[in-house]
């Protein structure tokens, strides 16, 4: 059965550091690109940044291009977003997501995952 779980979520002060794992079980998540997602109240479901299954593509949302950094830890099967500079606009829940079928790159688009998490909560607030 396959599952993924986030963590790391949480309360934080503008201009402060979170950082966010997904760890999977009943998959690798090295053969697969993964995403992250936000979906603040009353709003859609959005791409914040994506890695690919190769070493080394990612992508981000201008929203949080500069801020935040994906990265991969294979051998934990975990990948792990840090969150710098958060803002109030950044309160959301967050989600990781698998996609079995980007190749050699990866998508910021929702359509093309298919195994979510259930998400952890941040909020940046003072």
């Amino acid at each position: 059965q396959v599952q993924l779980v986030e963590s790391g979520g949480g309360l934080v002060q503008p201009g402060g550091s979170l950082r966010l794992s997904c760890a999977a079980s009943g998959l690798r998540l090295n053969y697969y690109a993964i995403g992250w997602f936000r979906q603040a109240p009353g709003k859609e479901r959005e791409g914040v940044s994506c890695i690919s299954s190769e070493v080394g593509h990612t992508a981000y949302s201008d929203s949080v291009k500069g801020r935040f950094h994906i990265s991969r830890d294979n051998a934990a099967n975990t990948v792990t977003l840090q969150m710098n500079n958060l803002r109030p606009e950044d309160t959301a829940v967050y989600y990781c997501a698998t996609d079995s079928g980007a190749g050699a790159g990866c998508s910021t688009d929702k359509r093309e995952y298919d195994y979510w998490g259930q998400g952890t909560r941040v909020t940046v607030s003072s």
